[in-house]
């Protein structure tokens, strides 16, 4: 626990004016993240007697060892920079709200020459429509087959799109009047473009124009005794009027409004959003946080805020925003809110009327969110925190690990070895932090030798940066020395967190060499354990008998999710490397030709077989390849052993077919390479 006199910063040194600061533990990772109109009067607020913190506050500052200031010009700006460093720094004592599930969006690709509806999950892309968020992608599905009776824009996918206009012939949907089948050239791409036009508008809320205008065309069809015409718009109408009724009018003057509640405890805030557009609920979210540093209700606000708008532009930041607390000051928030939209936009509470009303439900929402959570939650806190417990306790540490990295070795009979370097914090999976190897020390089969090289490498890793961070321990002096942080940001580089527990997938063996890695490197404060497959049994350095922990402990529970989970890790990566390697051909061998310009040579050649007969002169015609390229690529197909030829096993005869193309593609990274 440090001192938060320590760091204190002289009287005089912060300055008086709006900005933004970053408190840093003593790894110098940002733990928290704050703005303040006046620098000076905010932090003076920290460092005031301990007794007199929220105990929040005072569990932050006394984990912090260094705190640091950005000073910027209006408080937009620090409200700007605070949200920018909460998303790079992931603070761990600030408020952050997260989805308790990926909302699913209608969305409309309006970028495409024949735009689709489609369900759509994550980040937004430019150039489509989004109509939602829905609680359900099956309420997008049933309101879109509604829909597609009066608006048949194309649903299917590229690959079907192509069949259809190949073969000539439309997918089920053309067939049965639910689209315009553009693959077939039923409809040329302009109207199908406007009806996709009409279809936005009818699901942004401009639905009585439209109805009214089919009313019309309905009774001059039966007028003109069109009466199959006449039906086929009734039961469109109908259509229509049954997906409206989907999303009852809830605030008349089609108001465009965004209503956002809370549901509060000491420990967990709960918020809802529900999304009004045209004066209909087109969309309702929730998220859950934890209240890890003292927060009001306003508090709880602007950084919903921050997190709903904080990449929207445009349309998508509504002109009402309707909320049960103003942030304080309010000034900034309603500025930044209208530079995102463009326009005006209104942050108030409600005080009358059917829009308090609505807030009443969607606050009603919020309190059944927090409840629910809580009963799952309660739960799955008790049972991680009894099997850290249990861990703790079986290997007679002093603290729960908060902290378990997990090593594993993967190779297919001593070929592509690779390990695996997983981390769980709190008793949950941390995959930004998953790391993985290649063993470079020798090759061949030898679980224990690699492990004894991962381990080294890993905890050199740290050393090196505890010594760049300014923790290092000077041998002569037995002073810390002070070197400034490891990156010109200030953030520590990787493998700059040290676990409080190291856990090795084996037994006897492997935990011995893990442990004689740390004890070369001088690193004692670190357990170490082992986990057989066989018996599932825990072993420790220097014992004779492993741990033998109950078949139903929530520990070895834990213990067997942590190994499965660098398993697979370590086999994926090794399964990566091995179908690399199988896929390899000549190409692969030479200097600096990457995967562009190996495909641009296969390309321009026809095929591999082609372009092994090139000469040097005919390589140097293709576009980036010079001549020390173009030698490099014979030479190596010159050691390139020729492939036997293909035999038709029916016939005997030898088959003259183009050679595949061999050359190697970038594979699909997951966590990063050491």
């Amino acid at each position: 626990m440090a001192d938060p006199s320590s760091y204190r910063p002289k009287p005089g040194q912060i300055p008086d004016a709006p900005g933004v600061y970053k408190f840093r533990d003593e790894h110098r990772r940002v733990i928290y993240v704050g703005k303040a109109k006046s620098l000076r009067q905010r932090l003076a607020n920290y460092f005031q007697d301990l007794a007199n913190l929220h105990p929040r506050t005072r569990s932050m500052v006394t984990t912090a060892a260094s705190v640091e200031w950005t000073v910027v010009t209006t408080e937009v700006e620090a409200l700007q920079l605070e949200y920018s460093w909460i998303k790079e720094f992931d603070p761990r004592f600030n408020v952050k709200y997260r989805d308790d599930k990926s909302y699913p969006y209608l969305a409309v690709t309006m970028n495409e020459q024949f735009p689709r509806v489609q369900v759509m999950r994550g980040a937004k892309k430019k150039g489509v429509r989004y109509f939602g968020p829905y609680g359900h992608a099956w309420a997008i599905r049933d309101t879109v087959d509604l829909l597609l009776r009066a608006f048949p824009v194309r649903t299917c996918s590229a690959g079907v799109f192509k069949n259809a206009a190949r073969t000539g012939r439309p997918c089920l949907l053309g067939y049965i009047g639910k689209c315009a089948a553009p693959c077939v050239e039923r409809i040329t791409p302009e109207d199908h473009r406007q009806l996709a036009e009409d279809f936005c508008d009818f699901m942004a809320g401009r639905t009585g124009t439209y109805i009214r205008r089919l009313e019309r065309r309905m009774t001059d069809a039966a007028e003109e005794m069109e009466y199959e015409r006449a039906a086929r718009l009734r039961d469109d109408i109908e259509a229509l009027k049954k997906a409206m009724e989907k999303s009852a009018v809830v605030l008349a003057d089609a108001t465009d409004a965004d209503l956002i509640a809370l549901a509060e405890d000491e420990l967990e805030a709960a918020v809802q959003i529900f999304h009004v557009r045209g004066g209909r609920v087109r969309g309702q979210r929730g998220w859950v946080t934890d209240k890890v540093e003292a927060v009001t209700s306003g508090d709880l606000v602007e950084h919903a805020l921050q997190q709903l708008y904080g990449e929207e532009r445009g349309d998508a930041v509504p002109k009402e925003v309707l909320v049960p607390a103003l942030p304080d000051p309010i000034e900034p928030v309603q500025e930044w809110l209208t530079e995102r939209r463009g326009a005006n936009v209104s942050l108030r509470i409600p005080q009358r009327g059917d829009k308090k009303a609505l807030m009443e439900t969607v606050a009603r929402n919020a309190q059944q969110s927090l409840v629910l959570h809580k009963t799952k939650r309660a739960s799955d806190l008790t049972t991680r925190s009894r099997a850290l417990e249990e861990i703790a306790a079986a290997l007679e540490l002093d603290s729960a690990p908060l902290r378990i990295e997990c090593y594993d070795i993967s190779h297919l009979q001593g070929d592509d070895v690779v390990a695996s370097m997983v981390v769980f914090e709190d008793g949950l999976a941390r995959k930004s932090e998953y790391r993985r190897f290649q063993i470079k020390g020798f090759e061949g089969q030898d679980d224990v030798r690699s492990m004894h090289e991962v381990i080294t490498r890993r905890f050199k890793r740290y050393l090196a940066e505890k010594e760049k961070s300014g923790e290092w321990v000077d041998e002569e002096t037995g002073e810390i020395a002070d070197t400034g942080p490891t990156e010109e940001d200030g953030r520590p580089k990787r493998f700059a967190y040290p676990p409080q527990l190291v856990v090795v997938d084996g037994g006897q063996p492997q935990v011995a060499a893990a442990k004689r890695a740390l004890d070369e490197l001088g690193i004692d404060d670190i357990a170490v354990c082992g986990l057989a497959k066989r018996l599932e049994e825990v072993w420790v350095p220097d014992e004779d008998d492993p741990v033998i922990l109950p078949r139903t402990s929530e520990g070895l529970y834990l213990l067997q999710r942590v190994r499965d989970e660098a398993h697979r890790f370590a086999i994926t990566y090794q399964r990566v490397k091995r179908a690399k390697r199988f896929r390899a051909g000549p190409l692969d061998e030479v200097p600096g030709l990457g995967d562009a310009r190996k495909q641009t040579l296969i390309k321009h050649f026809g095929s591999v077989k082609k372009l092994r007969s090139a000469t040097i002169d005919q390589i140097c015609e293709v576009p980036g390849v010079g001549r020390k390229t173009a030698e490099a690529v014979v030479a190596a197909f010159a050691r390139a052993a020729p492939a036997a030829p293909a035999v038709n096993t029916a016939t005997g005869e030898i088959m003259e077919e183009e050679e595949p193309v061999t050359a190697g593609t970038s594979e699909e990274r997951r966590g990063q390479e050491t």
